[in-house]
């Protein structure tokens, strides 16, 4: 394991939250550009401090890496304990890079308490990069569940009409979830007289002990994803939230659970995870297929893109469970790459939304004859949404389509049809509100994106060419942390019940 005395890690979580709080106490709606540009400094602070671990990051080291321990609850072996590997390294960029745009995004829109919401999301930042760095149990579900307080804040403050409803649902599904997970991880510290994850990936559990464990964690991740069946909390809290909380929800919120799949249900519990992995397979392609057609039929942009969100989710928790390097590493990239575009398309839906307050499409069409540069952007996020080649977009879907392949064939060709229905839903929307003649009057007096839209659009855009043309360094640095991970999972022994 390789050790450092950096402090990296600890900065990441510790600067947003410090930021945040810092505004929230002092910041008054009086002076609300003061606040705006001290929330900025902050988002603009955490993302650069993220930056040299990538520059530090060794790709062929084996375990964690920018390790911090010490005490915390010593009495019951609980430490404050973060590092970081391939898999995690491009989630806590992610996340730093995406509070960002959010802050940018808000800077004319949010009005009212502008503070506290630019406050819960620096806050909200910090909490998501702890979850990704904790190597203590306790730990990861203290960061784990402390993000949903910030979320059902944004959601229940700053939403819409139906508000309170979609803040409790999400609250409720979230928690709910959790407790069984909270079960496991007393049960683990039981069996090994310690909260180290690592720890725990070196257990001699039973099958029994292990369909257990996986059912606990499942109970969680599968809500956080959201996997179907379990995913009806979703379009109700990015219809609700404001645009900010939509993009923060999709972009990062929805990878905690499949990075805890990762972290934890395949390498505690691997036995169960190749016993239990048909009923994995068997709903990600239900989210793939039939919430894909769900998608196909709303009238509603936001909750168009939040059920493809969930579509495209299933990709990667199909990718995780066929257990080969491309189709896991795919899953991966798929969720880094779902980041940066279902990020941009609720962005997309914001500046309309902005502009008209309405997110029905057929309140909308011939927007390409008044906001042509939006339409250019609208469009390319939409092709990159259905997977086109060139676009981060293909990348994620290509690999796990191929490892599904390579693992059985009718599930690939199963999982391929994603790219079908993600082409019908998102040129069907593209088609009604972007080309055509101009339907009324409200969409003729439309105004194209100002320059700072233009700029939080434009580096997306950036972000998802790049990725689609140049995937290598973010594979690179994640393959050695995948083929331990399968290693550990395939050389398992399934011990009597």
């Amino acid at each position: 394991m390789m050790q450092s005395t950096s402090s990296l890690l600890s900065l990441a979580i510790w600067l947003p939250i410090a930021f945040g709080l810092f505004v929230i106490a002092f910041g008054k709606d009086d002076n609300p550009g003061l606040v705006r540009g001290v929330s900025l400094i902050g988002a603009i602070a955490s993302f650069l401090v993220t930056l040299p671990l990538i520059s530090h990051f060794d790709n062929s080291a084996h375990g964690m890496q920018f390790v911090e321990r010490a005490g915390w609850i010593e009495r019951f072996n609980v430490n404050y304990y973060l590092g970081i590997d391939g898999i995690s390294l491009w989630m806590v960029l992610l996340t730093s890079f995406i509070t960002v745009i959010v802050v940018i995004a808000g800077w004319v829109v949010i009005t009212k308490r502008v503070a506290q919401y630019m406050g819960a999301f620096l806050i909200l930042s910090g909490l998501m990069i702890g979850v990704f760095c904790a190597l203590d149990g306790l730990l990861f579900y203290v960061f784990f569940e402390a993000t949903l307080i910030p979320m059902y804040i944004i959601i229940g403050v700053w939403g819409g009409a139906n508000r309170v409803y979609a803040s409790f649902k999400f609250f409720l599904y979230t928690l709910m979830g959790s407790l069984l997970t909270l079960v496991a991880i007393i049960y683990l510290y039981t069996q090994a007289h310690s909260f180290d994850i690592q720890a725990w990936q070196q257990l001699p559990l039973t099958l029994h002990q292990q369909i257990f464990i996986f059912v606990a964690f499942l109970a969680a991740f599968a809500v956080k994803v959201p996997m179907w069946p379990v995913h009806t909390w979703l379009p109700d809290a990015h219809v609700e939230a404001p645009t900010g909380g939509s993009v923060v929800l999709a972009a990062i919120m929805l990878k905690l659970g499949a990075y805890g799949f990762l972290r934890f249900s395949l390498p505690i519990a691997p036995d169960a995870s190749h016993y239990l992995a048909p009923l994995i397979i068997t709903m990600s392609l239900i989210a793939v297929i039939y919430i894909g057609l769900v998608a196909l039929v709303q009238t509603d942009m936001k909750k168009l893109v939040a059920y493809s969100s969930i579509a495209h989710m299933g990709f990667v928790t199909l990718g995780f469970f066929m257990f080969n390097d491309m189709s896991v590493q795919g899953g991966i990239v798929q969720m880094i790459s779902h980041g940066f575009i279902s990020g941009a398309m609720f962005l997309c839906i914001g500046v309309l939304y902005d502009r008209m307050h309405s997110r029905d499409i057929v309140d909308y069409g011939g927007v390409v004859n008044t906001m042509p540069k939006f339409a250019a952007l609208f469009v390319f996020f939409s092709m990159a949404n259905c997977g086109l080649p060139a676009t981060s977009g293909f990348v994620g879907e290509f690999m796990v389509i191929m490892g599904a392949v390579k693992f059985n064939f009718w599930i690939g060709m199963l999982a391929a049809t994603a790219l079908i229905f993600g082409a019908a839903y998102s040129l069907w929307m593209v088609k009604r509100v972007v080309f055509g003649a101009v339907t009324n009057d409200h969409v003729a007096a439309l105004k194209d994106l100002s320059a700072r839209e233009f700029f939080m659009l434009g580096v997306l855009a950036i972000a998802v060419l790049a990725m689609g043309l140049y995937p290598e360094p973010f594979t690179a640095a994640m393959q050695t942390s995948v083929t331990d991970l399968l290693t550990h999972v395939a050389t398992s022994k399934i011990p009597a019940f």
